[in-house]
Parts: C-alpha cells; sequence; structure tokens
C-alpha cells in the first residue's frame, strides 16, 4: 500500500457514466472499487472490466439508502487499503443509483401529440418537462438517494479520504441538478446562495419540498 497506489470508490457503477468512470479510472492505474445496489449487476460489470484487463476493480455491494451497507463498504475500503484517494458519487437516480423523482402526466403527453412509447430522457426535454409530475413517494426515493446517500456515504468514508495526501470527491449529478431548471425561484436563491448555506437549511428546504 504505498503512496504510489490511488484508491477510488465509485457508486453507481454497474453501467453509464459510473461504468466509464470506473474504466477510465482503472486505465490510469488506479485500484477501483465498483458499487452497486444491484449484486449481481455489479459482480457481472466487474467481471467483464476483469476479463477486458482491468484486475485492479473489484465489486462491493452499496444501497445508499442503507446505513449498514455504507458501514459495510467503509469498513472494507479501510481493511483492505487503509485509505481512500478519490471518491465519485454517480448518484442520479434516472436508471442510475439516482433517482428523478418524476413519472410523465400520460394525459399531458398525449395532449402534445407524443406516445409513451416515444418518450426518452433528454427527448423535447423543455416541453417534456411540464408534462411532469411528482408523487410523494417518488420525491422521498429521489431526496434519499439524491442528497441524504450522497451526503451519508460521503461522511463514512471521509475519515479514510484524509488519510490520503491528494483526497478528491466528484459528484456527479444530471442536467435535470441544474439550479437554473428549478422552477420555484424563493428555493432557487436559497440553494444558490452557499456563503450561507447550511445543513440545517438544506434539510429544512428538502423537507418543505416533500411537504408541498
Amino acid at each position: 500500500m504505498g503512496d504510489a497506489c490511488k484508491y477510488a470508490v465509485v457508486t453507481g457503477a454497474n453501467k453509464g457514466i459510473g461504468f466509464e468512470t470506473v474504466k477510465q479510472l482503472a486505465n490510469s492505474g488506479v485500484t477501483v472499487v465498483l458499487t452497486a445496489r444491484d449484486e449481481n449487476r455489479g459482480t457481472e460489470a466487474t467481471s467483464l472490466l476483469n476479463e477486458q484487463g482491468f484486475s485492479n476493480v473489484v465489486f462491493h455491494q452499496l444501497d445508499v439508502q442503507d446505513a449498514q451497507s455504507i458501514e459495510s463498504l467503509a469498513k472494507f475500503v479501510q481493511t483492505q487499503y487503509g485509505r481512500l484517494d478519490t471518491l465519485v458519487t454517480n448518484q442520479f437516480l434516472v436508471n442510475n443509483a439516482g433517482a428523478s423523482g418524476v413519472v410523465p402526466d400520460e394525459d399531458v403527453l398525449r395532449a402534445m401529440s407524443m406516445d409513451l412509447v416515444d418518450w426518452l430522457p433528454g427527448k423535447t426535454f423543455d416541453d417534456i418537462q411540464a408534462s411532469m409530475k411528482t408523487t410523494y413517494e417518488k420525491a422521498k426515493v429521489c431526496l434519499d438517494t439524491n442528497y441524504y446517500g450522497v451526503k451519508n456515504v460521503t461522511e463514512a468514508l471521509l475519515p479514510l479520504l484524509q488519510n490520503s495526501s491528494s483526497p478528491r470527491i466528484v459528484n456527479v449529478s444530471s442536467r435535470r441538478g441544474a439550479l437554473n431548471l428549478m422552477p420555484n425561484e424563493e428555493r432557487r436563491k436559497e440553494l444558490g446562495d452557499i456563503e450561507n448555506l447550511t445543513e440545517e437549511k438544506i434539510d429544512g428546504i428538502l423537507k418543505n419540498f416533500c411537504m408541498i
């Protein structure tokens, strides 16, 4: 475990951006812990990379909404490597480890002469955005994954990152995470006021969001 070795954890990494991030890090010589909520899919993704010659990729199951799962990952990294150099959180629940918290309003889509079969993320995004409606359950899953999940994983791994001489935390999001797309101007200003933003204020904003 010399200083020349680098260790990284990538969450939501069994496919998409997370998977490619693991591949790029591994190609740079970094030992990468690929994590995924689904153990079978995570194992398959890791095996695929191992078969491509990336023996420096290992798998560990991680459910960012499960405190015991997060603790298990932290203990694994501590035992195996003693530190962590890079944490990449890939938590945007739109088919990855994250969630959009919205479902399409079928009536609105029909009024726009759009078939649900043709509805895809990113397709005529600005027009489709108006047809989206949020349910409490989906909003809660979205927040528990995209915010609290990222926060809890980061806090659990922070002591290991502090053991590194050059620690890095990279949070990957999607276009839907942009503040300028948030329709509530007051909430947008609150979240954009970095100098005065606190954990307590964020928790209050999120709680209010779920209550609406």
